[in-house]
């Protein structure tokens, strides 16, 4: 049995407006999941990316305009966008306060593909 110990995990800046916090990944022996949040300032956000695996945005508090390919759409508190592996999305804080994003991918480390990147940007690994 492993247990994470999530108690002093530490926000990190991840771009201006937004921090992170790891919470299960294979940095802390995840398999095949990663799980983190986010506080995201009014107008903050994270840019149009893909991954390889499936990932879930849920909206714990806040407003957010998430984006799969073309289509936009808001998501307030209590809702979930379910995004397929490999499709562009992205995500900004279109409310007025924090904005906060639990963020569930299927897969132990972060690997992201942001739009006009050569290379893809991971996190996380095991150590």
């Amino acid at each position: 049995m492993k247990v994470a110990d999530i108690s002093d995990a530490l926000p990190e800046q991840w771009r201006p407006g937004v921090e992170t916090r790891m919470l299960v990944a294979a940095k802390n022996g995840a398999r095949q999941l990663c799980i983190f949040e986010q506080l995201i300032a009014p107008g903050a956000g994270a840019p149009t990316h893909s991954h390889q695996v499936e990932e879930v945005l849920t909206v714990r508090d806040g407003e957010a305009e998430m984006w799969l390919d073309e289509e936009r759409i808001g998501l307030s508190a209590g809702q979930s966008l379910i995004v397929p592996a490999g499709c562009k999305h992205g995500f900004r804080n279109s409310g007025a306060t924090i904005l906060h994003v639990h963020a569930v991918l299927a897969s132990p480390i972060f690997e992201a593909m942001m739009d006009g990147a050569s290379e893809p940007t991971r996190r996380w690994e095991a150590s």
